[in-house]
């Protein structure tokens, strides 16, 4: 009976692979906050790119599994959604480091506001794949309206240029502020602590500031979600390679930001370079038809957008190499 439940088809694929799965990210998260990270420190450089080369390699070897397991196809697909995914969380960093610096979060604190920021982006990206999943199953034209989407936010992305979200006058956090209790300073690496209240003098609840980071962090993600999810989506609608392509990415998320904190500088031309690879598969369904090809090649695929994104980290790399501050 337990072999059996084990085969079970679930979302197209054998349970144990899920399971498998989800017990490989259960492990990580466990070796990361209960061991590498069990007391309050601040990452250094080095650690980061270790810890982050090693989350890479977890996610390779992931994509090489599913190419013995799946075939070839199933493989070039995991590979291109996770250099995508992975490019679309590196964009995310300089969100987040503008988000910590707003709330002059501690960089010894950095680190429990990403961790458990990633926890609630599993749960989040699960919905939100999920619900995609069923979008495009019962109405293949769907994926027609998420590729249009990609070109169009691609474009954006192009015409905008380097322009930073602007949070001081930002709704939400101004919102936050006016229905929470919110205190002035950090409280160490509380969320929420218990204090007098000024006015009335009684013990009350507040948030602090680092509870308000988390919240944006979270929030961050589901505004890149809206492009990651449509984007793996017009790669492949296999929801097995869809979520873990982009689980593998983000996991490292925490692990590659203080390396890349430290040098966003050296990364001017990334944006651009995403911003071509989203139109480019946005375009890809479009073309296919054009040449009534029943889905555009995965390796061919998978070279293109590597190459366009070595490319703009290439060129950013050289344009910077002296650079030694920010802009």
């Amino acid at each position: 009976m337990e072999l059996t439940l084990l085969f079970a088809d679930w979302l197209g694929k054998p349970a144990w692979m899920w399971l498998g799965f989800l017990g490989i990210v259960l492990a990580l998260l466990i070796f990361d906050l209960g061991v590498l990270h069990r007391e309050n420190r601040e990452i250094e450089v080095r650690e980061s790119l270790l810890l982050s080369s090693v989350y890479v390699s977890l996610g390779l070897a992931f994509g090489g599994f599913i190419w013995w397991q799946l075939g070839p196809e199933s493989g070039m697909n995991y590979l291109t959604g996770f250099v995508v995914e992975k490019t679309l969380a590196l964009d995310n960093v300089f969100v987040i480091a503008l988000i910590f610096s707003f709330f002059a979060v501690p960089r010894i604190y950095q680190h429990r506001v990403l961790f458990w920021g990633i926890l609630g982006v599993i749960v989040l990206r699960a919905i939100m794949i999920g619900v995609g999943a069923t979008l495009v199953s019962q109405f293949s034209w769907v994926l027609y309206v998420f590729a249009a989407f990609l070109i169009i936010t691609g474009v954006k992305m192009l015409w905008i240029g380097d322009k930073e979200p602007e949070l001081a006058g930002n709704p939400i956090i101004s919102f936050l502020r006016q229905r929470l209790n919110v205190t002035e300073g950090h409280h160490g690496q509380a969320f929420f602590v218990e204090k007098q209240d000024p006015l009335t003098g009684r013990l009350r609840w507040f948030v602090t500031p680092l509870f308000l980071a988390l919240v944006m962090v979270e929030l961050a993600d589901i505004v890149f979600a809206v492009d990651s999810v449509p984007a793996i989506f017009t790669i492949t609608t296999d929801p097995f390679i869809v979520y873990t392509s982009n689980i593998f990415a983000i996991l490292g998320l925490r692990a590659l930001y203080f390396a890349l904190a430290a040098m966003i500088h050296r990364f001017k031309y990334l944006k651009p370079a995403l911003a071509i690879v989203l139109v480019f598969i946005g375009s890809k369904i479009f073309v296919a038809d054009l040449l009534g090809l029943e889905k555009f090649p995965a390796a061919l695929s998978l070279g293109i957008t590597f190459a366009i994104i070595a490319a703009g980290v290439f060129w950013s790399l050289v344009k910077t190499r002296d650079d030694t501050h920010p802009a």
